[in-house]
Protein backbone atom coordinates (compact mmCIF):
# COMPACT_ATOMS: atom_id res chain seq x y z
CA UNK A 1 0.00 0.00 0.00
CA UNK A 2 1.12 3.54 -0.64
CA UNK A 3 -0.30 6.84 0.50
CA UNK A 4 0.26 10.18 -1.21
CA UNK A 5 -0.44 13.09 1.11
CA UNK A 6 -1.47 16.14 -0.89
CA UNK A 7 -0.92 19.34 1.00
CA UNK A 8 0.36 22.86 0.50
CA UNK A 9 -0.87 26.40 0.17
CA UNK A 10 -4.59 27.08 -0.04
CA UNK A 11 -5.36 28.01 -3.62
CA UNK A 12 -2.36 26.18 -5.06
CA UNK A 13 -4.47 23.46 -6.69
CA UNK A 14 -5.01 20.70 -4.11
CA UNK A 15 -8.63 20.10 -5.12
CA UNK A 16 -7.63 19.76 -8.77
CA UNK A 17 -4.75 17.47 -7.82
CA UNK A 18 -7.01 15.16 -5.80
CA UNK A 19 -9.39 14.89 -8.74
CA UNK A 20 -6.45 13.87 -10.95
CA UNK A 21 -5.48 11.16 -8.45
CA UNK A 22 -9.08 9.94 -8.34
CA UNK A 23 -9.22 9.66 -12.13
CA UNK A 24 -5.94 7.71 -12.00
CA UNK A 25 -7.52 5.04 -9.77
CA UNK A 26 -6.49 6.27 -6.32
CA UNK A 27 -8.90 6.19 -3.41
CA UNK A 28 -9.22 9.85 -2.44
CA UNK A 29 -10.18 11.41 0.88
CA UNK A 30 -10.03 15.13 1.52
CA UNK A 31 -9.51 17.09 4.73
CA UNK A 32 -8.62 14.01 6.79
CA UNK A 33 -7.48 14.89 10.33
CA UNK A 34 -3.75 14.18 10.49
CA UNK A 35 -3.93 12.15 13.74
CA UNK A 36 -6.20 9.63 11.97
CA UNK A 37 -3.62 8.72 9.32
CA UNK A 38 -2.65 5.50 11.09
CA UNK A 39 -6.23 4.35 11.72
CA UNK A 40 -7.20 5.15 8.14
CA UNK A 41 -4.26 3.14 6.78
CA UNK A 42 -5.19 0.14 8.95
CA UNK A 43 -8.74 0.27 7.67
CA UNK A 44 -7.64 0.41 4.03
CA UNK A 45 -5.29 -2.54 4.34
CA UNK A 46 -7.21 -4.91 6.59
CA UNK A 47 -10.85 -4.22 5.76
CA UNK A 48 -11.19 -3.10 2.15
CA UNK A 49 -7.90 -3.89 0.45
CA UNK A 50 -7.27 -0.40 -0.91
CA UNK A 51 -3.68 -0.13 -2.14
CA UNK A 52 -3.40 3.40 -3.58
CA UNK A 53 -4.57 6.37 -1.57
CA UNK A 54 -4.35 10.14 -2.02
CA UNK A 55 -5.22 12.19 1.05
CA UNK A 56 -5.83 15.92 1.20
CA UNK A 57 -4.48 17.27 4.49
CA UNK A 58 -3.99 20.97 5.11
CA UNK A 59 -4.59 23.86 7.50
CA UNK A 60 -8.36 23.44 7.24
CA UNK A 61 -7.85 20.80 9.92
CA UNK A 62 -7.03 23.58 12.38
CA UNK A 63 -5.34 22.31 15.55
CA UNK A 64 -5.45 18.75 14.22
CA UNK A 65 -3.12 19.78 11.41
CA UNK A 66 -0.43 20.57 13.97
CA UNK A 67 -0.36 16.83 14.76
CA UNK A 68 0.84 16.10 11.22
CA UNK A 69 4.14 14.60 12.40
CA UNK A 70 2.32 12.25 14.74
CA UNK A 71 0.23 10.94 11.86
CA UNK A 72 3.35 10.33 9.75
CA UNK A 73 4.96 8.48 12.66
CA UNK A 74 1.96 6.13 12.79
CA UNK A 75 2.40 5.34 9.10
CA UNK A 76 6.06 4.53 9.69
CA UNK A 77 5.15 2.17 12.53
CA UNK A 78 2.74 0.36 10.22
CA UNK A 79 5.34 0.09 7.49
CA UNK A 80 3.13 1.97 5.02
CA UNK A 81 4.92 3.70 2.15
CA UNK A 82 4.07 7.37 2.04
CA UNK A 83 5.08 10.49 0.18
CA UNK A 84 4.12 14.14 0.49
CA UNK A 85 3.20 16.25 -2.50
CA UNK A 86 3.41 19.91 -1.49
CA UNK A 87 1.71 22.32 -3.87
CA UNK A 88 2.91 25.89 -3.77
CA UNK A 89 2.37 29.07 -5.72
CA UNK A 90 3.53 32.65 -5.61
CA UNK A 91 1.69 35.05 -3.31
CA UNK A 92 0.64 37.12 -6.31
CA UNK A 93 -0.95 34.14 -8.06
CA UNK A 94 -2.67 32.99 -4.86
CA UNK A 95 -4.14 36.47 -4.36
CA UNK A 96 -5.39 36.55 -7.93
CA UNK A 97 -7.01 33.12 -7.56
CA UNK A 98 -8.81 34.21 -4.40
CA UNK A 99 -10.04 37.34 -6.17
CA UNK A 100 -11.34 35.26 -9.07
CA UNK A 101 -13.13 32.68 -6.92
CA UNK A 102 -14.15 35.10 -4.14
CA UNK A 103 -13.46 32.38 -1.60
CA UNK A 104 -12.41 33.23 1.92
CA UNK A 105 -8.93 32.18 3.00
CA UNK A 106 -9.26 29.69 5.90
CA UNK A 107 -6.89 31.78 8.03
CA UNK A 108 -8.26 35.19 7.09
CA UNK A 109 -12.02 35.05 7.49
CA UNK A 110 -12.02 38.47 9.16
CA UNK A 111 -8.81 39.80 7.68
CA UNK A 112 -7.07 40.42 4.36
CA UNK A 113 -6.31 37.39 2.18
CA UNK A 114 -2.65 38.46 2.10
CA UNK A 115 -2.52 38.17 5.90
CA UNK A 116 -3.96 34.65 5.72
CA UNK A 117 -1.40 33.62 3.11
CA UNK A 118 1.45 34.88 5.29
CA UNK A 119 0.13 33.00 8.34
CA UNK A 120 -0.26 29.83 6.29
CA UNK A 121 3.33 29.93 4.99
CA UNK A 122 4.58 30.00 8.57
CA UNK A 123 2.37 27.10 9.63
CA UNK A 124 3.43 25.00 6.64
CA UNK A 125 7.19 25.50 6.96
CA UNK A 126 7.81 22.16 8.71
CA UNK A 127 5.54 20.22 6.36
CA UNK A 128 7.22 21.79 3.34
CA UNK A 129 10.62 20.71 4.65
CA UNK A 130 9.39 17.12 4.94
CA UNK A 131 7.80 17.09 1.49
CA UNK A 132 8.89 14.41 -0.96
CA UNK A 133 7.86 16.57 -3.91
CA UNK A 134 7.36 20.33 -4.10
CA UNK A 135 5.45 21.55 -7.12
CA UNK A 136 5.03 25.22 -8.00
CA UNK A 137 1.68 25.59 -9.78
CA UNK A 138 1.99 29.33 -10.45
CA UNK A 139 2.18 28.96 -14.22
CA UNK A 140 0.55 25.57 -14.66
CA UNK A 141 -2.70 24.93 -16.50
CA UNK A 142 -4.84 22.08 -15.11
CA UNK A 143 -3.79 19.77 -17.96
CA UNK A 144 -0.13 20.52 -17.27
CA UNK A 145 -0.62 19.76 -13.58
CA UNK A 146 -2.24 16.48 -14.57
CA UNK A 147 0.72 15.46 -16.73
CA UNK A 148 3.18 16.20 -13.93
CA UNK A 149 1.19 14.30 -11.30
CA UNK A 150 0.63 11.26 -13.50
CA UNK A 151 4.30 11.16 -14.46
CA UNK A 152 5.20 11.12 -10.75
CA UNK A 153 2.61 8.78 -9.31
CA UNK A 154 0.40 6.92 -11.76
CA UNK A 155 1.12 3.35 -12.74
CA UNK A 156 -0.62 4.00 -16.05
CA UNK A 157 1.30 7.00 -17.28
CA UNK A 158 -0.23 9.87 -19.18
CA UNK A 159 -0.74 9.39 -22.90
CA UNK A 160 -3.63 6.92 -22.74
CA UNK A 161 -7.13 7.84 -23.83
CA UNK A 162 -10.09 5.50 -23.41
CA UNK A 163 -12.03 5.62 -26.68
CA UNK A 164 -15.66 4.51 -26.44
CA UNK A 165 -17.53 3.96 -29.71
CA UNK A 166 -21.30 4.00 -29.30
CA UNK A 167 -23.86 3.15 -31.97
CA UNK A 168 -27.38 4.52 -31.49
CA UNK A 169 -30.68 5.29 -33.20
CA UNK A 170 -31.73 8.90 -33.64
CA UNK A 171 -35.34 7.88 -33.01
CA UNK A 172 -34.29 7.09 -29.44
CA UNK A 173 -32.31 10.28 -28.90
CA UNK A 174 -28.67 11.30 -29.12
CA UNK A 175 -26.56 9.89 -26.22
CA UNK A 176 -26.06 12.75 -23.76
CA UNK A 177 -22.50 11.67 -22.91
CA UNK A 178 -21.30 12.00 -26.52
CA UNK A 179 -18.18 14.00 -27.32
CA UNK A 180 -18.50 13.52 -31.09
CA UNK A 181 -21.71 12.60 -32.96
CA UNK A 182 -21.84 11.34 -36.55
CA UNK A 183 -25.04 10.88 -38.54
CA UNK A 184 -24.82 7.98 -41.04
CA UNK A 185 -28.46 8.09 -42.17
CA UNK A 186 -27.22 9.16 -45.62
CA UNK A 187 -25.77 5.68 -46.23
CA UNK A 188 -27.72 2.95 -48.10
CA UNK A 189 -30.17 1.37 -45.66
CA UNK A 190 -30.32 -2.45 -45.30
CA UNK A 191 -33.75 -2.08 -43.71
CA UNK A 192 -35.32 -1.94 -47.15
CA UNK A 193 -33.79 -5.28 -48.11
CA UNK A 194 -36.22 -7.99 -46.98
CA UNK A 195 -33.42 -10.50 -46.37
CA UNK A 196 -31.26 -8.08 -44.39
CA UNK A 197 -34.01 -6.33 -42.43
CA UNK A 198 -34.14 -8.82 -39.51
CA UNK A 199 -30.35 -8.86 -39.22
CA UNK A 200 -28.06 -6.30 -37.61
CA UNK A 201 -24.74 -4.64 -38.34
CA UNK A 202 -23.07 -7.49 -36.49
CA UNK A 203 -24.02 -9.86 -39.29
CA UNK A 204 -21.58 -10.26 -42.16
CA UNK A 205 -24.27 -9.86 -44.80
CA UNK A 206 -25.32 -6.44 -43.48
CA UNK A 207 -21.73 -5.33 -43.14
CA UNK A 208 -20.97 -6.39 -46.71
CA UNK A 209 -24.05 -4.58 -48.01
CA UNK A 210 -23.26 -1.30 -46.26
CA UNK A 211 -19.54 -1.33 -47.05
CA UNK A 212 -20.06 -2.38 -50.68
CA UNK A 213 -21.01 1.21 -51.50
CA UNK A 214 -18.29 3.73 -52.32
CA UNK A 215 -19.90 6.41 -50.14
CA UNK A 216 -19.58 4.15 -47.09
CA UNK A 217 -15.92 3.39 -47.76
CA UNK A 218 -15.06 7.05 -48.35
CA UNK A 219 -16.89 8.12 -45.20
CA UNK A 220 -15.14 5.45 -43.15
CA UNK A 221 -11.71 6.50 -44.45
CA UNK A 222 -12.43 10.14 -43.65
CA UNK A 223 -13.80 9.32 -40.18
CA UNK A 224 -10.79 7.22 -39.27
CA UNK A 225 -8.38 9.90 -40.49
CA UNK A 226 -10.12 12.56 -38.41
CA UNK A 227 -10.27 10.47 -35.22
CA UNK A 228 -6.66 9.44 -35.73
CA UNK A 229 -5.76 13.13 -35.97
CA UNK A 230 -7.81 14.15 -32.92
CA UNK A 231 -6.66 11.52 -30.41
CA UNK A 232 -3.15 12.90 -29.69
CA UNK A 233 -4.57 16.41 -29.37
CA UNK A 234 -7.20 15.27 -26.87
CA UNK A 235 -4.46 13.51 -24.91
CA UNK A 236 -2.29 16.64 -24.85
CA UNK A 237 -5.25 18.55 -23.40
CA UNK A 238 -5.54 16.01 -20.57
CA UNK A 239 -8.72 14.27 -21.72
CA UNK A 240 -9.24 10.80 -20.18
CA UNK A 241 -12.11 9.48 -22.28
CA UNK A 242 -13.51 10.12 -25.74
CA UNK A 243 -17.05 9.00 -26.60
CA UNK A 244 -17.74 8.75 -30.34
CA UNK A 245 -21.42 8.23 -31.12
CA UNK A 246 -22.51 7.02 -34.54
CA UNK A 247 -26.22 7.12 -35.30
CA UNK A 248 -28.65 5.91 -37.92
CA UNK A 249 -32.45 5.86 -37.78
CA UNK A 250 -32.94 2.94 -35.39
CA UNK A 251 -29.41 2.05 -34.32
CA UNK A 252 -29.43 -1.50 -35.73
CA UNK A 253 -27.87 -1.61 -39.20
CA UNK A 254 -25.74 1.26 -40.52
CA UNK A 255 -24.59 2.75 -37.23
CA UNK A 256 -23.61 -0.67 -35.90
CA UNK A 257 -21.70 -1.49 -39.09
CA UNK A 258 -19.76 1.79 -39.09
CA UNK A 259 -19.06 1.50 -35.36
CA UNK A 260 -17.64 -1.98 -35.86
CA UNK A 261 -15.51 -0.74 -38.76
CA UNK A 262 -14.16 2.17 -36.73
CA UNK A 263 -13.44 -0.11 -33.79
CA UNK A 264 -11.47 -2.42 -36.04
CA UNK A 265 -9.55 0.48 -37.60
CA UNK A 266 -8.64 1.97 -34.21
CA UNK A 267 -7.71 -1.33 -32.57
CA UNK A 268 -4.11 -0.91 -33.68
CA UNK A 269 -3.81 2.11 -31.37
CA UNK A 270 -2.16 1.69 -27.98
CA UNK A 271 -5.15 3.48 -26.46
CA UNK A 272 -7.88 1.20 -25.06
CA UNK A 273 -10.94 0.95 -27.32
CA UNK A 274 -14.44 -0.12 -26.26
CA UNK A 275 -17.61 -0.47 -28.29
CA UNK A 276 -21.29 -0.43 -27.30
CA UNK A 277 -24.49 -0.81 -29.34
CA UNK A 278 -27.15 1.01 -27.38
CA UNK A 279 -30.22 0.42 -29.51
CA UNK A 280 -29.41 -2.70 -31.51
CA UNK A 281 -32.25 -4.74 -29.97
CA UNK A 282 -34.94 -2.05 -29.80
CA UNK A 283 -38.09 -2.06 -31.91
CA UNK A 284 -36.99 -4.40 -34.64
CA UNK A 285 -40.19 -3.78 -36.55
CA UNK A 286 -38.94 -0.46 -37.92
CA UNK A 287 -35.30 0.61 -38.12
Amino acid sequence: MRIVIVTGMSGAGKTTALKIFEDAGFYVADNLPAPLLGDFAKFCVSDVGITQVALGIDIRGGKMFTDFSMGILELDKLGVAWSILFLDSSNEILLNRYKETRHLHPLAKNDLVSVGISKERVLLEEVRERATYIMDTSGLLPRQLKIKILDMFAENKTGKLLVNILSFGFKYGIPEESDLVFDVRFLPNPFYNAELKPMSGLDAAVREYVMSHDVSVRFMDSLFAMINFLIPHYISEGKNQLIISIGCTGGRHRSVTLSQELHKALSAHENPIAIHHRDIDKDQSRK
